[in-house]
């Protein structure tokens, strides 16, 4: 089985720190969710990831391999951004064919199937595409291609609601029948939370969390009621956020509770979401930590 490591990573542009000392690993056979919002630096790790622009300091592994100028090991890896890489004048159909000669093998059949279902036609140039069938034609491509890491930044953007869900619905299919591993960068966090089996959170250059969405998910704890007897009993734990209605508090808690602590009766403990996990976190300024 693969591994892809990213050691000690950091990148600068001039003075500002875009990326600072990441460390990870992406495991084969899994669908990673990278959230962070709108410049947190995801783009700029999946494009060191496969050495498209150089780190400051750190390398990226597969195999325990350096990625760097290693051919066999980056044609294990695609990575599908909002940046055009072919000519506008070249028909689908020709890219495809490229697309497999880099990479020793594409699933023309899953391919042409994509195109039908998502109403597009391979035999039009590519520089006359749509913005949303821009993306898919891309997105059609990296599912098609027999990469084992397959890399897709902001992959849902300029398609409407129901390309989205299309789009959703085939990869995981895809995942199913060919299990490879898919790491999607994105900041639609409720759309991929029901898709992803581990979530690597970045903000600010900072790993703020990289765990299981299955561990995740039995940390998070809201504890509603008076806001006194809220504020008694979660204190001490790791409250992210809180939201006040009139004397009825809600508090939301990242991590343990206290199981030795009794629960008032007229306070209520239930969970709360990935989404809003995610805007409790990158909403704490200047967090470098992570969780």
């Amino acid at each position: 089985m693969s591994l892809l490591s990213i050691d000690h990573v950091s990148k600068a542009f001039g003075s500002h720190n875009v990326l600072s000392d990441i460390s990870l690993t992406f495991e084969e056979g899994k669908i990673y969710g990278l959230l962070g919002r709108n410049g947190a630096g995801k783009s700029t790790l999946l494009n060191i990831i496969t050495d498209r622009i150089f780190a400051n300091s750190g390398e990226v592994h597969m195999d325990s391999e350096n990625v760097a100028d290693n051919d066999s090991k980056l044609g294990m890896m695609y990575l599908m951004s909002e940046v055009d890489l072919y000519n506008d004048g070249d028909k689908l159909t020709k890219i495809m064919k490229d697309t497999e000669l880099l990479y020793g093998g594409f699933d023309h059949e899953l391919a042409e199937s994509l195109a039908t279902k998502f109403g597009l036609d391979l035999n039009q140039k590519f520089g006359k595409l749509s913005t949303g069938y821009n993306s898919i034609f891309k997105l059609i491509v990296a599912l098609s291609v027999p990469a084992k890491f397959i890399l897709l930044d902001e992959p849902v953007l300029g398609l409407d609601a129901n390309h989205r869900e299309l789009f959703y619905s085939e990869l995981i299919q895809t995942f199913s029948d060919r299990p490879r591993t898919f790491i999607i960068s994105t900041h639609l966090i409720e759309e991929v939370a029901n898709i992803v089996s581990d979530v690597v959170m970045i903000d600010m250059g900072h790993v703020l969390l990289d765990q299981s969405v299955e561990s995740i998910l039995t940390k998070n704890h809201s504890v509603v009621g008076p806001s006194e007897e809220v504020d008694q009993y979660t204190n001490g734990l790791n409250v992210i956020g809180s939201e006040q209605m009139s004397n009825l508090k809600t508090n939301y808690v990242f991590g343990n509770l206290n199981d030795d602590r009794p629960i008032p009766d007229t306070v209520q403990v239930g969970s709360f979401d990935l989404q809003k996990l995610f805007i409790f976190l990158t909403n704490i300024q200047g967090n470098g930590g992570s969780y």
